[in-house]
């Protein structure tokens, strides 16, 4: 483009030279140049300055910021600054290294390969003390599967969790198919419900071996929980019978789970805990399998009655097959080796948290 208009102004400072006026120039290029001629302004304005006798027929430098191309130099500028501050926009960018939005945008994307993403809700900012805890935790129970291949046989996990009467689906859940000129579908703002239950449920890779609901009003502390092992336990010598002397329970950091008189009768009892590592739900086999999955069969659902939702919970547990709880297991391992690769941190799939 620039080479074509340094020839047309080559062709008008020529016809100045020939004593020939503006629109005599402008026809004459139209019809040496076709669609790709100078605006009649620019034929016009050009015609003007080599007539008050301008020699130099290549543009002025333009004020404002340059169009600067890729360089390595610049890609290390975009680099050095975006490590600086990983919240600056684009337009910040812009501003700060006078470059324009499209070159830092292509040196993001293609040179650094990077993406601007939302931050990851985690259960906490884990201290280095914290990670290192979670590290050597991971360690030990990953030992303890490699030296025992039947240790998941003897790990029963439990925990509690709220039961809503409605609690409304989520975007992906109501997603439909429509073309795209179809109008996006609609749906009422929904708050969950008061009305409520607490499900307590134990399980082993065998399937769930006991669940019981919490009485409305009912507080789960150190002394019911005391209560719930108590029948948990009469419970795995009715269906567990195999496992009934040796069987461990790993449970999470809650209160009442490590209350000392709740350690004290379990160590009483024979019962060896299964430790779990403060604030990490992606390694609670009910936080990240059972629990998900309960809520994703419930939600949109008006269940209407406390004996409704009990009854319809106990039908979705009664549902789940046997492979579900072995492959829960299995991936349950799979976290403990992801949280040491991570050195502890917080990890996500198959990606860890570096």
């Amino acid at each position: 483009m620039e080479k074509r208009n340094l020839k047309q102004h080559c062709a008008i400072k020529f016809c100045v030279k020939l004593n020939e006026n503006a629109t005599e120039t402008y026809e004459k290029l139209k019809r040496a140049y076709g669609e790709h001629t100078l605006s009649r302004t620019r034929v016009f304005r050009w015609h003007k300055a080599f007539l008050d006798g301008r020699e130099s027929v290549e543009d002025e430098p333009r004020s404002g910021r340059p169009c600067t191309p890729k360089t390595n130099e610049n890609v290390t500028k975009v680099r050095d600054l975006v490590r600086s501050d990983r919240r600056l926009t684009v337009r910040m960018m812009s501003s700060v290294l006078n470059l324009n939005r499209q070159t830092i945008h292509e040196i993001l994307t293609f040179e650094l390969g990077m993406q601007k993403i939302c931050a990851k809700l985690v259960p906490k900012i884990l201290t280095n003390e914290q990670k290192e805890n979670r590290r050597n935790v991971c360690l030990d129970l990953l030992e303890r599967i490699e030296n025992d291949k039947h240790f998941f046989k003897y790990v029963i996990t439990g925990d509690e969790m709220w039961i809503l009467e409605y609690d409304p689906d989520t975007k992906q859940q109501s997603s439909e198919w429509h073309t795209s000129n179809s109008p996006h579908p609609k749906k009422a703002r929904m708050s969950t419900s008061k009305i409520k239950t607490m499900l307590i449920c134990f399980f082993d890779s065998q399937g769930v071996v006991h669940k019981e609901f919490a009485p409305q009003g009912q507080t789960v502390n150190k002394q019911y929980y005391h209560e719930v092992l108590e029948r948990l336990i009469k419970r795995v010598h009715r269906v567990r019978s195999e496992i009934a002397d040796t069987w461990m329970l790993h449970h999470d950091n809650a209160p009442c789970h490590t209350a000392i008189s709740v350690n004290e009768f379990l160590a009483k009892r024979g019962i060896s805990v299964v430790p779990q590592p403060p604030y990490s739900p992606d390694l609670s086999l009910c936080d990240f399998f059972l629990f998900p999955k309960l809520k994703f069969h419930l939600k949109g659902r008006h269940l209407g009655t406390v004996d409704n939702i009990q009854k319809v919970v106990t039908d979705q547990l009664r549902a789940l097959p046997h492979e579900d709880f072995q492959h829960c297991y299995r991936e349950w391992e799979q976290c403990l080796q992801r949280s040491v690769a991570s050195e502890g941190n917080y990890f996500e799939g198959d990606k860890v948290d570096l």
